[in-house]
């Protein structure tokens, strides 16, 4: 029963403590004032679940937040206790607009920083180097200063976020990287998935070891992808029509719209998306798991089919570079899909459909990673190892990893052995794993294969 309390404390902590209008010391606050009054229930003769009940009543008659947190998942009976109008908090959020808007024309303008340097941005030949190591420090600084703001960080930890992009800028700008060599792109790649488990902190706002926080975090990238390319595809079909608009009036558009408008509208959006995220999530957490429930099934039949093809006709796996690359984000997408479909389900709930189509998703692409490291590992003893190939293998292997557990406990799941949150905390323990695994990347690669 001491678990169950815990879990349903945990869970209203969660939500109140990814509110952007509180901070870290005011959820501490909030929880100490729950806990007394729930251990004070309990000592009158009351139930947990009972206590816990009253509790946030209570918690509902003293803070808007919780109110909310009750409205926000009014499909529970605890949750509905609480309803009640909502305070206006509009100057709080002018005040986070004004900010974001700043941080976005800052990003909008970091991205023409080589122009700084006598680099043409479009120019890939002479500033593709430069966009590639450094298109990291140039963005999502801004993102983790938005969420410094919003989360109101002390300057101690403030100064502890940016501890990570400088040492990345010395790694990625002090190596005497070979123009155009594999491990200059490897190491920019890997970059931004350091910087933005970076943004994860500050977005976490000093909770990085709560699990139920970093699941937060998981939701927030998958929202924030969506809000990105909804964007994206709404800026691309706006230059469409300018680039038309004025060649109809003899006014050539194209060269303002490729080194300008798109590259700033593209780094800008960064924030403006986080900023979306945080303040229209009753929206996108509608849609979000729509489009799991849509692409799940379609995705889990291409790497079904995809298998069959490969064992009916006995081809195997090419492993040329393109086709690694590939591969990799095919498998990066399926532990998106994955990941947002675990972070958006009702952990209470039965198995459904979804639950068994999203493990078909997962042994078929267990499946073909294995049948691609088999490949991969039969080219490197022809071959031997290169930048490319090492890091190819490297992620396969933590990409096996995961899916493998994964799909063990998503089967004791069907199969009514295993909790819900064992997958769910699989998910957030294993997070730390591509972090590391991107910093060896950036950090041991160049020097190993000689900056090549």
């Amino acid at each position: 029963m001491a678990t169950d309390l815990e879990a349903q404390i945990a869970q209203w902590r969660a939500y109140v403590a990814g509110h952007r209008a509180v901070d870290h010391a005011d959820v501490d606050e909030l929880e100490g004032h729950l806990r007394d009054q729930v251990a004070e229930l309990v000592g009158s003769g009351l139930k947990d679940d009972e206590a816990f009940l009253v509790a946030v009543k209570r918690m509902g008659n003293l803070d808007e937040l919780s109110r909310e947190f009750a409205r926000e998942h009014s499909d529970r009976l605890w949750k509905q206790l609480v309803l009640a109008p909502r305070q206006d908090r509009a100057p709080a959020a002018r005040n986070d607009f004004v900010v974001m808007l700043g941080l976005a024309v800052f990003a909008a303008l970091a991205v023409q920083a080589p122009r700084l340097f006598g680099l043409d941005p479009m120019d890939m030949t002479s500033a593709s180097a430069f966009y590639v190591r450094n298109i990291g420090f140039l963005i999502l600084p801004m993102l983790a200063g938005y969420f410094a703001w919003t989360r109101r960080l002390e300057l101690g930890h403030v100064l502890m976020l940016a501890a990570p992009f400088v040492a990345g800028a010395i790694f990625a700008n002090a190596y005497p990287f070979a123009r155009g060599g594999a491990t200059e792109v490897l190491t920019g790649i890997h970059l931004l998935v350091v910087l933005w488990l970076v943004v994860g902190v500050a977005y976490l706002a000093g909770e990085w070891r709560s699990k139920g926080r970093r699941m937060d975090f998981i939701r927030f990238t998958g929202e924030w992808f969506i809000y990105y390319v909804l964007i994206a595809l709404g800026g691309a079909v706006l230059a469409l029509f300018t680039v038309g608009t004025f060649s109809a009036i003899g006014i050539d558009a194209t060269l303002f719209i490729s080194s300008w408008l798109l590259p700033c509208g593209a780094a800008g959006t960064v924030v403006v998306a986080a900023w979306l995220v945080e303040a229209k999530q009753s929206v996108i957490e509608n849609m979000a798991p729509v489009l799991t429930r849509v692409f799940t099934p379609l995705f889990a039949l291409m790497l079904l089919a995809s298998v069959v093809a490969i064992i009916w006709t006995g081809h195997g796996v090419d492993v040329e570079r393109e086709v690694l690359i590939l591969l990799d984000l095919l498998l990066v997408v399926v532990l998106g899909l994955l990941l947002y479909s675990i972070s958006a389900r009702d952990p209470g709930a039965e198995p459904t459909m979804t639950d068994a189509l999203q493990l078909l998703l997962v042994m078929s692409a267990l499946v073909l990673d294995a049948l691609t490291l088999g490949a991969m590992v039969s080219r490197i003893s022809d071959f031997g190892f290169s930048a490319n190939r090492t890091a190819a293998l490297g992620l396969n292997l933590v990409l096996l990893v995961n899916l493998a557990w994964s799909a063990w406990l998503s089967y004791g799941f069907l199969r009514h052995r295993r909790p819900f949150a064992e997958l769910e905390r699989w998910q957030t323990t294993y997070v730390p794993a591509y972090a590391i695994w991107a910093a060896v990347v950036v950090i041991a690669f160049p020097p190993i294969f000689g900056f090549l």
